[in-house]
């Protein structure tokens, strides 16, 4: 499974820490403020504008700059307010990262400033090569075919070698369709028994996985010969 996969793409925000920690509320959070400063909005207005401008642009910042005439830097400055310590060190997310063969790629469609933040505190910054922010791609998020293409020049990264892990499925279809493998990063719609393996496959070249360690574990774990006593 995976075997012939020698670059790992990662997303950042709910796929290397999950979506219920207090980092990710904190960004939610900053972003609805961002909005509704440039909007000149309540919470509730910034909320109701915000689901519209990624509905329609990808991202709050690309709708935002399209819409209104702002500097994108301004922007993401609620990041720099952002408390990184809620989250905690990984040890067995690194180790599964570390073990894995070839290159490993941060892709998000925050800031490098947040990516490394976040990287650092969860004790993953040694996993990757580099991060590919929204900066990077000339403020062309995910899930455009302009972003994943400027990704791919940047890092010359052959796609039908490449696995990309995301929380949104949106983002994984052009990867998809350039002949990437996806994992989906998030719960299934039942807990899984104990013992039970922590991923579904969804078709040729796509899963969805529960328990990303435990998933990157399995890839690199040695197989087991049935005994001929």
């Amino acid at each position: 499974m995976l075997a012939d996969i020698d670059t790992w793409v990662l997303d950042l925000d709910n796929t290397l820490y999950p979506a219920d920690s207090a980092l990710a509320e904190q960004v939610t959070q900053g972003i609805l403020s961002s909005v509704a400063g440039f909007y000149g909005t309540d919470v509730v207005g910034a909320r109701r504008i915000q689901a519209e401008l990624v509905a329609q642009y990808g991202t709050s910042l690309r709708g935002a700059m399209t819409t209104r005439d702002i500097d994108p830097h301004e922007f993401l400055s609620f990041e720099r307010q952002i408390d990184y310590s809620v989250l905690s060190p990984n040890p067995d997310l690194a180790a599964a990262l570390g073990a894995l063969p070839g290159r490993r790629f941060v892709y998000t469609n925050g800031s490098a400033y947040h990516a490394e933040q976040a990287l650092r505190q969860l004790g993953l910054t040694a996993c990757f090569e580099g991060v590919f922010d929204i900066l990077a791609g000339d403020l062309v998020p995910k899930p455009y075919e302009e972003s994943l293409d400027a990704f791919l020049t940047r890092f010359t990264v052959a796609p039908g070698r490449a696995a990309m892990f995301d929380d949104l499925p949106v983002n994984l279809e052009v990867p998809l369709s350039r002949g990437m493998a996806t994992v989906l990063v998030g719960g299934p719609p039942e807990t899984p028994a104990p013992g039970k393996t922590p991923y579904r496959r969804l078709g040729d070249r796509q899963w969805q996985v529960w328990d990303l360690p435990a998933f990157l574990h399995s890839l690199t774990a040695p197989a087991v010969r049935p005994s001929t006593m």
